[in-house]
């Protein structure tokens, strides 16, 4: 009877031992199925570890909810997007680029309105949901990200190293880069082999010698076009650069760009006011700050390309929308954009954010006087694009396989093909 009762016992433990594991792994399927995971991607490749942080404040104020953050290579990053929501596999959260870019995705539908899913739209200004408005439906579609300025950073230490002051005109910045070049340093990090980083160089020199504000005025309403002396002459400036632009600068890509700048080899750095906090991050030693874009004479206005620089959306296809407008309610609040300016030394355009940082500072200092970035606010809304067309004909001005009349002449046929006002 001994035997019989262990036997018993054995056998009733092992059946409870079973019981157990089986009710532990049965709960553990169902707070697996219970948490719903959002795919969140972008292009901000230099910029994951940020969001990820930012992430992890979302996921602790809703346990329910898991963010996956996904950066593409920049110049990868659309096509692979689309491709991914043609074929039904997009993710729920896209960072959108802004103006015509945002409408690619717009106007098929692939995209989720957003004014009646997240109330704190109503907060941001009108200039700035500009960016993340279709032109096609007048909806918004995006919860706005920053505000970008296009300057030129340059290395304190060096200028202070060789005696060199602030430009103010064109001749007394060319003379800035001699001196560099003499010292032994690149005068300008910019290259070629990206033509988007051309079509910055043209938004930060070329405005103050087309005669920025007037002349896109001008050219939106179809009184005058590209081949304007104006902005064909302003294009002839760029030529001026190369001489103290790195060996073989048509070679040069973005990221080698961004290296001889923080590596302190180069002085100059045509960009954007994003690239600040990038800069900092990989070289905390490194001492810089920005100035706009020179103009012909002394007194002249100088002017910098500006716009609302992308959004945060969310694809017409997701299965967990309730989720998804969660998230970008948060995107949209004061603490996320607030985070974001502190650490990405970006103006973020979400109401209450204060700008405590002294390089935002001076960036806003430069807004004072500024003028939409060209073919992007303008003529990115059908193809081919202002900005396709400029990028890859600035490739060949630059590599002296076209001249600067060539360029403009392609630019406006291209863009006549589809823009309304030059048919007219």
């Amino acid at each position: 009877m001994k035997k019989n009762l262990v036997i018993c016992l054995l056998v009733l433990m092992a059946g409870s031992m079973v019981f157990a594991g089986g009710s532990s792994e049965s709960d553990a399927k169902e707070e697996s199925s219970s948490k719903v995971e959002l795919n969140f991607w972008s292009w901000r490749t230099e910029d994951v570890d940020i969001y990820n942080e930012l992430i992890d404040i979302f996921e602790a104020k809703n346990p329910g909810i898991e963010v996956n953050f996904t950066a593409y290579k920049n110049t990868e990053y659309n096509t692979i997007l689309s491709a991914a929501i043609k074929g039904g596999s997009g993710p729920d959260i896209i960072h959108l680029r802004t103006y015509g870019s945002l409408e690619t995705l717009a106007k098929p539908g692939y995209l989720m309105p957003l004014e009646d899913k997240v109330p704190e739209l109503s907060g941001f200004g009108e200039t700035v949901l500009l960016g993340a408005t279709s032109a096609s439906d007048g909806e918004i579609y995006g919860v706005p990200f920053a505000s970008q300025t296009l300057v030129i950073y340059y290395n304190k230490a060096i200028y202070a190293e060789l005696g060199l002051e602030i430009p103010e005109t064109w001749d007394e910045f060319l003379a800035n880069l001699d001196a560099v070049k003499a010292a032994g340093y690149t005068g300008l990090a910019n290259g070629g082999k990206d033509g988007w980083t051309l079509e910055i160089l043209q938004g930060v020199i070329c405005p103050n010698f087309y005669g920025a504000n007037d002349f896109f005025n001008e050219v939106v309403a179809g009184d005058t076009d590209f081949t304007d002396d104006r902005y064909r002459g302003s294009l002839e400036k760029l030529l001026e650069l190369r001489p103290y632009m790195p060996d073989n600068f048509m070679g040069i890509a973005y990221t080698d760009m961004q290296m001889l700048f923080i590596n302190e080899m180069a002085a100059h750095f045509i960009g954007g006011s994003w690239e600040a906090g990038y800069f900092g991050k990989e070289n905390t030693a490194l001492d810089f700050d920005v100035f706009a874009g020179p103009v012909a004479k002394k007194g002249d206005t100088r002017y910098v390309s500006s716009f609302a620089d992308s959004s945060f959306g969310m694809s017409a296809d997701t299965q967990n929308s309730k989720e998804a407008t969660a998230f970008l309610r948060f995107m949209a609040s004061t603490e996320a954009g607030q985070f974001l300016t502190d650490k990405l030394t970006m103006k973020s355009d979400a109401p209450g954010v204060v700008f405590s940082d002294p390089f935002l500072g001076r960036v806003g200092d430069l807004n004072e006087n500024n003028t939409p970035y060209i073919m992007l606010v303008g003529f990115r809304y059908d193809k081919p694009t202002g900005s396709e067309l400029l990028q890859s004909l600035l490739q060949g001005m630059m590599a002296d396989s076209i001249n600067s009349t060539e360029v403009v002449s392609q630019v406006q046929e291209g863009v006549s093909s589809w823009y309304k006002p030059f048919q007219d």
